[in-house]
């Protein structure tokens, strides 16, 4: 089924797009076998920090455009992140500490640099699983969650597990 350009764009700036970017990321991340608690081919890794990455960044777009911020000002650097998750989002501890580590894990060390080791692109991952529930539970608590229409697919959203 053929998705048309007006649709998407419709739902471009939708939580269930973040969850969508971390699915797809995830599956790339799984074409790479592991070998001494190593991804074997980089170019995978590389491709899914990248979209772990934006998946989480679309989270944070999402919330910006919620409460108000125009499209055509969202950040273009991990500082404005930084900037606009101090500005506008309250108590944000644990949100900038899980920004940092995607920024960190996934964007410099396996994006950027290579880095294949399996415990530093897991951490991303989960870390980037965090922003986007952190954010779709804002979301929740401020009414914003459906400022544009729902995706044709709602993708699951994973259990919990006991920390």
């Amino acid at each position: 089924m053929k998705m048309s350009k007006a649709k998407h764009i419709d739902n471009e700036y939708n939580i269930s797009e973040a969850y969508r970017y971390l699915a797809n990321a995830k599956e790339t991340l799984g074409k790479s076998q592991i070998e001494y608690e190593r991804y074997i081919d980089p170019k995978y890794v590389r491709e899914a920090a990248g979209m772990a990455y934006l998946a989480a960044l679309k989270a944070l777009d999402t919330y910006f455009i919620s409460i108000g911020l125009d499209r055509k000002i969202l950040p273009k650097s991990i500082d404005g992140y930084w900037n606009l998750i101090r500005k506008k989002i309250p108590l944000n501890g644990k949100l900038t500490a899980s920004v940092s580590t995607i920024y960190e894990n996934l964007h410099i060390d396996a994006y950027y640099r290579g880095h294949t080791n399996v415990d530093l692109v897991k951490a991303g991952f989960e870390n980037a699983r965090k922003v986007i529930e952190m954010i779709s539970k804002l979301m929740d608590k401020t009414s914003a969650r459906n400022i544009v229409c729902e995706p044709e697919t709602i993708y699951k959203k994973r259990k919990k597990t006991p920390a």
